[in-house]
This record gives C-alpha cells, sequence and structure tokens, in this order.
C-alpha cells in the first residue's frame, strides 16, 4: 500500500498536490514530467487513490473500499488510456478512451480520474481533441498526462493544465533508499546512484538487474581493447548489447561515467572519487595516454551519439561516427 509519504524526494510536488486535496483546489488536469523510470505513474497513482479514497484525508487510508479496489487496478473511476500503436497516441484514443466517456458520471467515487503515461505520443489531432475536453470539463473530472516530454505537447494543452515537474533526488537519498530498501552492498549502490543522476526508478532497476552487470562488463571489456578493434567488429558488439532488454542509451551512459572517472583521475589522481575504482589500472592507463581535450572530446561525443538515437539517426552510423571519435582519442 503506497502513499506520499514512500515517494523519495519530490518534495515540492507532494506538497502541492496535498495541498490541493486539503484545501479542496483539484486542478482539471495536471501534467507531470519526468524521464522515463522517475515514478510519475507511482505518484499519479497515489494522488488519484487519495482524491477517491472514502476516509478523505491527504493519503490514501489503503483500508476503504476505493483503496482496496485501487491497489488491485479495479477502482472504476481511476481510468488508465491504453493505445493501440506502440509509438502514437491517436486521436481514436482520444475520443474512445477520454472524450466519449467523461460525459457519464462517476460510477462509485466523487470523481472521475484519466491517467494517461506517455503524453508525449499523442499526435497533434489527438491533442486537439483532448483540448476540447481541458476547455469545458465537467466538475468532477481530473485528467493526469504523464510526459518525459513536455515540450511535445502543444502550448494550449499546457496553457489549461498545472504543470509539475519531477526534480532529481539527491544522491545521497537514493544510496540510502538502496542500502536501506533493497539491502544493495555500498559499491554496487555507488554505480547505481551514479548512472542513475536523481531518478529514483533508474536505480532500481540497474540495482535489481542482473544483465546490468553484464553489460558494464562488456562496455568496459570494449572501452579497453578498442584500439586494437576493428570499427565493425565494434559496431558487432555494441549491436550485441541490444540483444539484452537493455537500453543504447544506458550503455552510453556506462561508458560516459567510465571516461568522466580517467578525466577525474587525470585531473586530481584521486582514487576515493571514482565510480569504477576496481578499474583503476586501466584507468591509469587511458588518464595517462590521453589529454583533456581528448577525453572531453569522447565525453561530448556520448551525448551527442545519444541526441542522435533520439533524433532516429542511423544506429550503425551513429556508432561508427562515435567510435571514431573514441578511437581518435
Amino acid at each position: 500500500m503506497a502513499k506520499f509519504t514512500d515517494i523519495i524526494g519530490q518534495e515540492q510536488l507532494k506538497e502541492h498536490l496535498q495541498n490541493a486535496i486539503s484545501m479542496n483546489k483539484v486542478s482539471h488536469a495536471y501534467i507531470i514530467n519526468g524521464e522515463r523510470s522517475s515514478g510519475k505513474e507511482f505518484i499519479a497513482r497515489i494522488f488519484a487513490m487519495a482524491l477517491q479514497c472514502e476516509k478523505g484525508g491527504t493519503e490514501p487510508c489503503g483500508e476503504c473500499h476505493s483503496c482496496k479496489q485501487a491497489m488491485s487496478n479495479n477502482q472504476p473511476d481511476i481510468i488508465y488510456i491504453g493505445h493501440e500503436k506502440p509509438n502514437t497516441i491517436g486521436v481514436e484514443d482520444i475520443r474512445g478512451q477520454i472524450n466519449n466517456d467523461i460525459g457519464i458520471k462517476p460510477y462509485s467515487s466523487p470523481r472521475k480520474i484519466y491517467i494517461m503515461n506517455e503524453g508525449e505520443k499523442m499526435t497533434v489531432q489527438a491533442q486537439n481533441a483532448l483540448l476540447k475536453t481541458l476547455e469545458e470539463p465537467p466538475e468532477y473530472a481530473v485528467i493526469l498526462i504523464l510526459t518525459t516530454n513536455v515540450e511535445a505537447l502543444l502550448p494550449t494543452i499546457l496553457s489549461r493544465c498545472v504543470v509539475l515537474n519531477m526534480k532529481p533526488v539527491p544522491d545521497a537519498k537514493v544510496k540510502k533508499y538502496l542500502m536501506e530498501e533493497l539491502g544493495v552492498p555500498d559499491y554496487k549502490a555507488n554505480i547505481c546512484v551514479a548512472f542513475a543522476r536523481g531518478n529514483i526508478g533508474k536505480a532500481k532497476l540497474l540495482a535489481s538487474s542482473e544483465e546490468f552487470e553484464k553489460v558494464k562488463d562488456e562496455a568496459i571489456t570494449l572501452v579497453k581493447y578498442i584500439n586494437d578493434m576493428e570499427i565493425n567488429e565494434i559496431v558487432k558488439a555494441i549491436k550485441k548489447i541490444t540483444e539484452y532488454k537493455f537500453d543504447v542509451n544506458d550503455y552510453l551512459d556506462i561508458l560516459s561515467v567510465w571516461y568522466r572517472d580517467v578525466l577525474l583521475y587525470k585531473a586530481t589522481k584521486d582514487i576515493n572519487s571514482l565510480i569504477f575504482k576496481d578499474e583503476l589500472q586501466q584507468i591509469r592507463r587511458v588518464a595517462d595516454r590521453s589529454t583533456y581535450e581528448g577525453i572531453e572530446t569522447i565525453v561530448n561525443a556520448l551525448q551527442q551519439a545519444k541526441r542522435r538515437l533520439e533524433a532516429n539517426v542511423n544506429f550503425d552510423l551513429t556508432m561508427e561516427l562515435l567510435l571514431l571519435t573514441i578511437k581518435e582519442n
């Protein structure tokens, strides 16, 4: 049974939502904007449960009929919006699941709540269809749009919603959570924290992923031997990564953290602040043979590769450009 107190970090966001409940000033539409896996749906579910809770407090009680239904995903007035096509939420999805349904009064609760994940996937037509509902929503309706990219939404949509941005959770809090709640050992917690960059869901995912260990080892092996390998061999090695259920962005993040360690070691010779302490010999070797500019060029090239992949530039081409930069520097 999750409550607002279970949300780690996000103090302003929690305060905003709980104040809205206690002062009875709940908006008809909210956008929760944050990275993938950052806990947007977790927050939306808790907010929806609290709004429908029969006890009427600022936390869901977890004991009333409505809370029990919500916990088993059977609350008839908390509606999750699905979509037919994997990469788009189309106009039919909005009309069928929101516009044609919102006029029907709640079944058993004071409100009717719609939760839409991946709101950035709405087509312009879908957003315009939603706009009609947002302009004159019924008194009882609350629409929660969760998105990883608020810029993908039309200004007219944004102006009719309360936009709440997720903030990165401080590293110390993420580490404490991993060690105390999930029993992750200190060394592994440090690595997960470094990759998660304030994203608690991502940290949790990495901590429990056996594949993360494998991918991390393969990434470091690649960096070790990259100078002796041909480009097509290297692209093949990276393609192999995509056979895991692993996002290539996470793989590029591993490389980024590794090169940041190299840069840090070159600048400070301080072993304690390294993430990959167990790779010290290799880090020292690369730091000694590279220039500051060379390492910074590689770190920038890794970010550039992520941007290219997000813009759907050809995978092989993106990787070849990246790996050439790494080899040259």
